[in-house]
């Protein structure tokens, strides 16, 4: 049963539930369906582990009280609770083995492959252009890592993943393809074939499967830290960040600043420098991130599919298109030179690659409010089950609504209260990604089925764990408890109440509880009346005390 609320107000009679700010649904319906081998945790009594108990108010409906276990008789458990799978010792070991020396091998090809592109870098432009292009290439950097991590707020991914792919693409991508590229245009130059072949049918495809096999590495390794095509086009992004950093290096110190300077001197360099830059970052800097876009599509549905088939096709599909769309970008050029139209450029620029950037940009936004009503989706069952109350679950549908919570934690408890709040919020949106994964049935073994299990109560654990820093200090919210169908409120005169539920969750607003009205007066002299003592006491004053600055008055509006 969980006390309430992180951030929001049960309804109290006679004050009616209040609106959802920012124009909020009510919470989803419940999801009937489970998957077998999954039933959601029943809370124990006190809505979980660690928060106050109320006696007298069952722990769940009809759900013994207990540790928080998944029970599926479908699976093969026995009726009742069940102990969380914890896998063997032995076991643990081997996959920590295992993981660990792939990450070593990774970690010794990325240090390799960055200390040889150093190198090459190094002795084609001169330490002077080197830097020079350096410096000039890190400057989109910063910009457009923001706008992906921007993408990525509801759930953040970890920093190290994002810096193995930055770095995956900036050392292993670029090195093998420079590589390629570079033998090709020899190959092509003993034939006697024009060198723009390169660019238009190797340069493509080398580049963009190399920029996606180091998230495929991801994907295989830990699967579970993917949590749909949000996190497909970060990851992909990011890799095509570093590599476009590290090509820009080449064009930026090699074919500006040093071709310039060679020639014609240090100020000529310096305007060639200056020229390729508004070309390659001011008015491209989205290519590559944008074509590497298209194969994190791919990944990210294969990662959300429990269909083998669609696992393997969606990431091919993905991958192609990212190369037949990087093939386009680079034959645009190549028939403007071959041609001299110049107009091919313009053209391809305003007519395909600008309307392709802003289509992704508008797929993207929608799949991050997405990612962020998928907890009104899925964690409604925790509500049935009493891990989280309505209004929980409503303040997690959107960044605004949010926002709002980590206000309120931060004006009830202070720096440690916004601290929790922001824990709880990630745990519940790992929670709710987690729980759309068993509906899909993304575990097929039975590991992965005791992980998720294992996964599942530690987010629970978690949950209530953050919940106790900031509940209960509101002096504006009654003393209330959800039991997974109805709330169990204490009134200000004294008397717990229970009350259903409304069909729109209240979020936090703060709301200061009007005495009860006082007893009608009879209308005729020795009619029935209210009992003597009705009403409130003389200097009856609400126990909630006045709202504080810059709340609105009391009342709902």
């Amino acid at each position: 049963m969980a006390e309430l609320p992180p951030g929001g107000q049960p309804p109290a009679s006679p004050v009616p539930p209040g609106p959802v700010p920012g124009g909020g649904q009510p919470a989803a319906p419940p999801v009937d369906r489970e998957p077998p081998g999954y039933a959601v945790p029943s809370a124990p009594a006190g809505a979980g582990p660690g928060v106050p108990t109320w006696p007298g108010v069952p722990a769940g409906p009809g759900v013994p009280a207990g540790p928080a276990v998944p029970a599926g008789p479908e699976a093969g458990w026995p009726s009742g609770p069940a102990p969380v799978p914890t896998g063997g010792k032995a076991s643990r070991w081997r996959v920590g083995w295992r993981r660990g020396l792939i990450m070593a091998a990774t970690i010794v090809v990325i240090a390799g492959c960055a200390i040889a592109m150093l190198l090459t870098l190094g002795q084609n432009l001169g330490v002077e252009a080197l830097v020079i292009g350096l410096v000039a290439a890190i400057l989109p950097v910063p910009v457009l890592v923001v706008c992906f991590l921007w993408l990525d707020r509801y759930e953040p991914e970890p920093m190290k993943y994002l810096v193995f792919c930055f770095a995956w693409g900036a050392a292993v991508s670029t090195y093998a393809s420079l590589n390629v590229n570079t033998w090709a245009a020899g190959v092509f130059a003993r034939n006697d074939l024009p060198d723009s072949l390169t660019a238009v049918f190797v340069a493509p495809f080398i580049e963009e499967l190399t920029k996606t096999l180091g998230p495929i590495l991801l994907l295989v390794i830990r699967r579970r830290e993917w949590s749909g095509i949000t996190d497909g086009i970060v990851y992909c992004g990011m890799s095509a960040i570093g590599f476009a950093m590290v090509e820009n290096i080449l064009y930026l110190g090699g074919h500006g600043y040093a071709s310039g300077a060679e020639q014609y001197g240090r100020a000529t360099g310096a305007q060639m420098l200056f020229a390729i830059f508004i070309v390659r970052v001011l008015l491209t800097a989205f290519a590559h991130p944008l074509f590497t876009a298209m194969a994190g599509v791919g990944l990210g549905i294969a990662a959300r599919s429990s269909d083998r088939r669609i696992r393997v096709l969606a990431p091919f599909a993905g991958v192609l298109l990212a190369m037949m769309l990087h093939g386009a970008w680079n034959l645009m050029p190549s028939l403007a030179v071959a041609t001299g139209q110049n107009l091919i450029l313009l053209y391809g620029y305003i007519g395909l690659m600008v309307p392709i950037f802003f289509g992704m940009v508008g797929l993207a936004v929608w799949l991050r409010g997405w990612e962020g009503r998928l907890t009104e989706r899925t964690l409604p069952d925790y509500v049935r089950a009493g891990w989280l109350s309505p209004p929980e679950v409503a303040s997690l549908g959107s960044l605004g609504r949010r926002h709002s919570a980590r206000r309120w934690a931060r004006r009830v408890a202070g720096d440690a209260g916004l601290k929790a709040m922001r824990g709880y919020q990630f745990s519940a949106t790992r929670l709710a990604l987690l729980r759309d994964g068993m509906l899909r049935g993304l575990d097929d073994k039975p590991a992965d089925r005791a992980g998720a299990m294992r996964e599942e109560a530690e987010l629970l654990a978690a949950i209530a764990g953050y919940r106790q820093v900031f509940t209960g200090r509101d002096p504006q919210a009654p003393d209330a408890r959800w039991d997974g169908e109805r709330y169990h409120i204490a009134f200000p005169d004294g008397v717990r109440r229970v009350v259903d539920a409304p069909d729109q969750p209240v979020v936090p607003i703060p709301v200061v509880l009007a005495p009860p009205p006082p007893p009608p007066v009879p209308v005729h002299p020795g009619a029935y009346g209210p009992p003597g003592g009705y009403g409130p006491p003389g200097g009856y004053r609400p126990p909630y005390g006045p709202p504080p600055g810059g709340y609105p008055p009391p009342g709902w509006r």
